[in-house]
């Protein structure tokens, strides 16, 4: 998760205005700097800035937070993250390499692979944006006689194309 410390010392910004600045620094990781999506798992310390008794408000802190986060996150070269899904497939062993191809053309990762009770048991790491029609090329491929089951696993960094792709949209 993210998280917003505070470390400000003498009082070079008044603590009214704190909340304000971290409601800023939260809504600027919520919209984030890539494509839109959210930042995640960052930690954000407040150490510095200052005030002016008259033009300063909470709404300025808000904002000023937030362009903060901003030009901050840019400056750190952030990544989109993409859902891998655990895929686990269960096929008679004449259609393996059909399978296992396929996965592979998914960007899927396979892990193992196992025979149980007369059947191939595949197990792999697919990205969830590549599994969509997986269960219709899967009965395509196994004449209807494999199946699969599929769970979230982890997050990855999205490879350099897709993130160029992506950020074109």
């Amino acid at each position: 998760g993210n998280e917003v410390v505070n470390k400000i010392v003498g009082g070079v910004i008044p603590k009214e205005y704190i909340p304000a600045a971290t409601k800023g620094i939260i809504e600027g990781l919520a919209t984030g700097v890539l494509a839109g999506y959210n930042l995640v798992d960052t930690k954000v310390t407040i150490v510095f800035g200052s005030y002016h008794e008259v033009d300063s408000s909470e709404m300025a802190f808000k904002i000023c937070a937030s362009m903060a986060i901003r030009d901050g996150a840019k400056q750190a070269s952030p990544v989109i993250l993409e859902p891998i899904m655990k895929v686990v497939a269960t096929t008679p062993e004449d259609y393996l390499g059909d399978i296992i191809g396929d996965l592979n053309k998914r960007r899927g990762k396979i892990l193992g692979q196992d025979m149980q009770k007369k059947v191939l048991v595949i197990t792999a790491e697919v990205p969830l944006s590549e599994m969509f029609g997986y269960s219709t090329q899967l009965r395509s491929l196994s004449s209807g006689r494999a199946t699969y089951t599929m769970e979230p696993s982890h997050f990855e960094k999205v490879p350099a194309k897709i993130q160029e792709q992506i950020m074109k949209k």
